[in-house]
């Protein structure tokens, strides 16, 4: 299994998280990706004029969609009022472009029938992905939630059976029908849904401050709503349910409603290495 950890209270809260009004950010400012921040203890934290969750150190996350625009704001408000403002310029990334033969026609075109289901997995996940709680479950770092290859990468518009479709929201990681997995991280069972039109058998985790994962098309779901969740508990099994032509999970993560690359949140013990100051 590949392991990714954070290395947050060691390498990270002890450098910098006492300099006050201090920013240091780690990670890639680039479209699709999640970035660590610390502001220092006692400061509050505005991203794009929304105030966002900041822990005991005041550490913080923040992340950008595949299409997010190049400018984005950040401001830090210290205890007597003041605020210091950054303007952060996001890079653009190169998507690929998958064009995937042999799925059901239904799927692609769907019914008026087939158009209420997907309002309803809309709403349902759309709810599960609101959830923002103070808790800093996130802060255990993440794990791969299934062994196998990558099939399918975050960004990549698909064409499907010659129709273009919206980019692809998540990786997917090809593996047997039936392999276990796990739980990317600690955290709570804000969604646990059955026969989704596209997403099958689908589990949501949230991790607090906004931050959740996302494991669909599975097999079998073993966790129900509101369960708490430790990192490597075995969540469910590899499926082909919904829109799927064969065995494989998909592996999404969303913060405050934001769709990212998942593989960011895996790569993010190197990005912790990447670090600079505003």
């Amino acid at each position: 299994m590949k392991i990714c950890r954070f290395l947050f209270l060691i390498s990270l809260i002890g450098a910098f998280g006492n300099t006050a009004q201090a920013v240091e950010l780690c990670g890639n400012l680039k479209q699709g990706e999640i970035v660590f921040g610390n502001a220092g203890t006692g400061n509050e934290v505005y991203f794009n004029g929304e105030k966002i969750f900041t822990d005991d150190k005041g550490n913080f996350l923040l992340a950008w969609g595949r299409d997010e625009s190049n400018k984005q704001s950040l401001a830090i408000k210290n205890a007597n009022g003041k605020t210091d403002n950054y303007e952060l310029e996001i890079s653009p990334t190169k998507w690929n472009v998958q064009n995937i033969k042999g799925v059901p026609p239904r799927k692609v075109s769907p019914s008026d029938a087939d158009l209420a289901a997907i309002n309803k997995e809309n709403k349902l996940l759309k709810k599960a992905l609101k959830a923002k709680t103070s808790d800093t479950f996130w802060r255990g770092g993440f794990i791969y939630p299934v062994e196998g290859r990558i099939s399918g990468e975050f960004g990549g518009q698909r064409i499907m059976n010659n129709v273009p479709k919206n980019p692809h929201r998540g990786m997917d990681i090809a593996a047997k029908e039936g392999t276990e997995v796990k739980a990317a991280a600690d955290g709570v069972v804000v969604l646990a849904y059955p026969n989704l039109f596209y997403s099958g058998n689908l589990i949501v985790i949230d991790h607090g401050f906004g931050l959740q994962t996302i494991y669909a098309h599975l097999s079998q779901i073993n966790v129900k709503l509101n369960d708490k969740i430790k990192q490597g508990d075995v969540i469910g099994l590899v499926g082909k349910t919904g829109r799927a032509t064969g065995p494989h999970l998909h592996f999404g993560a969303s913060l405050r409603d934001v769709r990212f690359n998942p593989q960011s949140l895996l790569d993010m013990n190197s990005n912790l290495q990447k670090c600079f100051t505003l």
